[in-house]
């Protein structure tokens, strides 16, 4: 991923976000040192973004779309209420054994299930209504991820998306992942079943509430 904003402000915008627990500082010095892609991780700004949303909509049941190594399911799981429940899915066995560990260590981990295998298979299982869902992975894949998610959330529920800029590759989609990821940031803007802001966090966040 290029960063798309300069290192200087990136820097001030973490210094001056809340820090996240030591447990969730110790998982990214773990991915660095364990992972090949750590990059992966949500980090600081969007972690505590994520908790933050999920602390002001209470969801009973969020989806998260892409665990890689548990950062972003405990950021949301810190924020939700005591019985909410949180699905993550992935298809990176290295990856699982390390957000299982961070989970089993977090006194907020028992909320989270972790689902192996395609993301599609694990959203079409899902029969009550989802509350808040998490989209990170799979980048092409991303139209099917959000019209079946968008289908199971509630009215007044919200979908996240990342990575919606591509490192600029929206801008002149020349591959398909681009286009694809360019054609849906059309399509949201003009989907008259929801509301969005286009975010300029990290690499792209849609900020997405279902009418």
């Amino acid at each position: 991923m290029i960063p798309l904003i300069a290192d200087e402000i990136a820097s001030y915008a973490r210094e001056h976000t809340r820090p996240e627990p030591p447990l969730l500082i110790d998982l990214v010095t773990r991915t660095h040192t364990n992972m090949d892609s750590p990059q992966m991780l949500t980090g600081r700004v969007e972690g505590r973004f994520l908790k933050l949303l999920v602390q002001l909509f209470q969801p009973h049941l969020v989806l998260e779309v892409g665990m890689f190594t548990g950062y972003s399911a405990l950021s949301m799981a810190e924020g939700m209420p005591e019985e909410g429940r949180l699905i993550t899915c992935d298809i990176d066995p290295r990856a699982c054994e390390m957000a299982k560990a961070a989970f089993a260590a977090s006194p907020v981990g028992n909320k989270i299930e972790i689902r192996m295998g395609p993301a599609i298979n694990t959203i079409r299982q899902i029969q009550q209504s989802i509350d808040f869902s998490f989209i990170d992975a799979d980048k092409k894949s991303y139209p099917v991820y959000y019209e079946e998610i968008l289908a199971r959330t509630r009215p007044g529920g919200v979908i996240v998306m990342d990575n919606m800029f591509l490192s600029g590759r929206v801008l002149d989609p020349q591959d398909e992942t681009a286009r694809a990821v360019a054609k849906l940031n059309r399509e949201i803007a003009h989907d008259e079943r929801v509301e969005n802001v286009l975010l300029t966090i990290r690499d792209g966040v849609q900020l997405i509430r279902k009418r």
